[in-house]
């Protein structure tokens, strides 16, 4: 693998160049930054470790849910519980629930534009 200095050079992935760049125009450093957060789940306190865009995420998640954040990883800890008998990395979790929300919303935008089509 090559790694190209310089505006517009893409970084050789193989044989292949990469089409998409993850790195998008603006991209900013700090979502990547870890945040340790004290959250109450079921009336538990306990301390949840995540990057900032996962909190971005969250929140968005319970502003659409009318809730707080806690209240939103309380349900996420509790449906976990009941459904799958729970889970052992509970933060891995919580990220995975992000990253569907966010695949959920792009999947809904691409059928809307093919129907407005």
């Amino acid at each position: 693998m090559s790694r190209g200095v310089g505006k517009g050079v893409m970084e050789t992935c193989g044989f292949h160049k990469i089409k998409v760049d993850p790195f998008a125009k603006g991209f900013d450093m700090g979502l990547a930054k870890p945040l340790s957060r004290s959250v109450r789940l079921n009336g538990f306190s306990t301390c949840l470790r995540l990057e900032q865009i996962y909190w971005n995420i969250l929140t968005e998640i319970a502003r659409l849910n009318t809730c707080s954040v806690s209240a939103l990883l309380s349900y996420v800890d509790r449906e976990v519980h009941l459904r799958y008998g729970g889970v052992k990395n509970f933060s891995g979790l919580v990220r995975v629930v992000c990253v569907v929300h966010v695949l959920k919303g792009r999947d809904a935008l691409t059928s809307a534009d093919t129907l407005a089509q």
